[in-house]
């Protein structure tokens, strides 16, 4: 088992599964927390973690399958996708891809769930697919100041990690998007974002 990236939630380690690649997701202890009260947090999110992904693999939403949940050791193993996070692939594949993002964000929204941590390293592109991984941050809502604050992260990403193709990125994004939540709701939540966009503390993103 080899640690590849440590998280402020939880360590991932590359494994394997009834040899298969397989990723293991590992919920850290945080001492700050009372011992019984965080087991419990822990626990609660890692159930919660492993049901989004059984929910949105349900409508049909491309996601690693998951092998196995130890409440336990507050751990999910699950498939390893072994394609690049989008994040990593060429600039023109990126402006492509995003058309495919924003669909697969609106039938996200569509179904009543906020990723919460919507980020070009959270897409990996593996045989034509575009597959969406870590839902820690994920939650159902229906409500479109919280489909608005899924927006506003991935526009602050695409302007802040892929500044050059930002523009086209995001109007490809917005393309997709709109196709799934369809007018009326694109008009409102995009408002929604406008509206984010002009508080204090956030800085327009051109």
């Amino acid at each position: 088992m080899k640690l590849f990236k440590k998280g402020a939630e939880a360590d991932l380690y590359k494994t394997t599964w009834q040899n298969s690649k397989a990723i293991l997701k590992i919920r850290k202890t945080k001492n700050y927390r009372d011992p019984s009260l965080d087991s419990r947090i822990r626990k609660h999110r890692t159930i919660k973690e492993s049901q989004m992904i059984s929910f949105v693999k349900s409508f049909g939403l491309p996601t690693p399958l998951i092998y196995f949940v130890n409440l336990k050791t507050t751990s999910i193993l699950m498939q390893d996708i072994p394609g690049k996070p989008v994040h990593d692939l060429p600039e023109l594949k990126i402006i492509e891809l995003s058309k495919e993002i924003g669909k697969l964000v609106g039938l996200l929204h569509k179904n009543g769930v906020m990723h919460g941590d919507l980020t070009t390293s959270n897409f990996i592109f593996f045989q034509n697919t575009v597959f969406v991984i870590d839902f820690g941050l994920s939650q159902n809502t229906i409500k479109p100041e919280d489909h608005a604050v899924d927006l506003r992260l991935i526009k602050e990403i695409l302007n802040s990690a892929h500044a050059k193709i930002m523009l086209s990125s995001w109007k490809n994004f917005l393309c997709g998007y709109k196709s799934v939540v369809g007018n009326a709701y694109y008009a409102k939540i995009t408002k929604l974002v406008s509206d984010i966009e002009s508080r204090g503390r956030y800085a327009k993103v051109v």
